[in-house]
């Protein structure tokens, strides 16, 4: 081919947007991110559409299977292992837990698959890849809000028709902020695992085992009273700990909780949020060519 061609350039009007390479390690384009706040709410609403599309009971699922869950640890747990509860009504000491639980899981696991379960989307057509583990997380928010709703009736049940007294306490406005704080503790493991599956697909499944064995040493099923004080170390270990026994110091009154293990869980979330974040950056860059 003769002649010369003439190539756009950056100053050429017809440019709206340039994508550069990352060259810096934390160079992670959050700005991006919040211009592309539209693509997380179409990921949300695809999630929600793709998974109960064809199904019968669709979107009651979220408030189905938590329930049956605290149905059977208030039977083996309560009833039969006699396992205390710190004077909390059964059904609502064992569905608080499994809502925060399931809550965390679900991130933890959405986020650890972004690359997998995406990989045709991300080989094909640019866009900040942080929106998909966040929109992940904002789909298994919009499940926790469907089961609190169905945890506040329950307590309204106990309060005012069964009669039992509940101490809901000022800390159960910040509500909003243990929600941010389990997602993001979720979502940022996700985040680390996420640039190990990539290569290494059977780590899904000491991932799923890990999970299950993680639940009996978080107070799910169990107050942190329970734990015997040669064990107590454990709590500080597992940031899970905290914002479950916080919720229900918040809502039900009853349990204890030092602030040094707050302060550890969080020290551990925000740890956590940051080097997951460069991982997770770091490992897009040539994810293609590994998956």
């Amino acid at each position: 081919m003769s002649g010369n061609v003439a190539l756009p350039v950056k100053n050429d009007p017809q440019w709206t947007k340039v994508i550069t390479a990352k060259k810096r390690l934390l160079d992670l384009h959050l700005k991006d991110v919040w211009n592309y706040r539209y693509l997380i709410k179409m990921f949300i609403k695809r999630d929600f559409i793709t998974q109960y599309k064809q199904t019968i009971l669709g979107p009651i699922w979220y408030l189905v299977q938590p329930l049956i869950t605290a149905f059977m640890y208030m039977f083996v747990f309560g009833k039969m292992a006699n396992v205390g509860t710190d004077g909390i009504p059964y059904i609502l000491f064992y569905f608080s837990g499994t809502m925060l639980w399931t809550y965390f899981t679900s991130c933890l696991t959405s986020c650890s698959t972004t690359f997998t379960t995406n990989q045709n989307i991300f080989g094909k057509v640019y866009f900040p890849r942080l929106t998909s583990p966040i929109a992940t997380c904002g789909f298994h928010i919009i499940k926790l809000a469907m089961q609190f709703i169905l945890l506040v009736f329950i307590f309204l049940y106990y309060m005012f028709i069964q009669k039992v007294h509940i101490n809901i306490t000022i800390w159960a406005l910040t509500f909003p902020l243990i929600v941010l704080w389990v997602g993001l503790l979720g979502g940022s493991i996700g985040l680390f695992v996420s640039s190990l599956t990539t290569k290494y697909r059977d780590l899904n499944l000491l991932l799923t085992f890990g999970i299950q064995l993680a639940m009996y040493a978080t107070p799910v099923v169990y107050p942190l009273s329970e734990i015997p004080e040669k064990f107590s170390w454990l709590a500080y270990v597992n940031p899970m700990c905290a914002p479950i026994e916080f919720f229900r110091i918040a809502f039900y009154g009853a349990g204890h909780l030092e602030p040094s293990m707050i302060i550890t869980s969080l020290g551990v979330t925000l740890f956590l949020c940051f080097f997951g974040l460069i991982l997770f950056s770091r490992n897009e860059r040539n994810f293609v060519d590994v998956i």
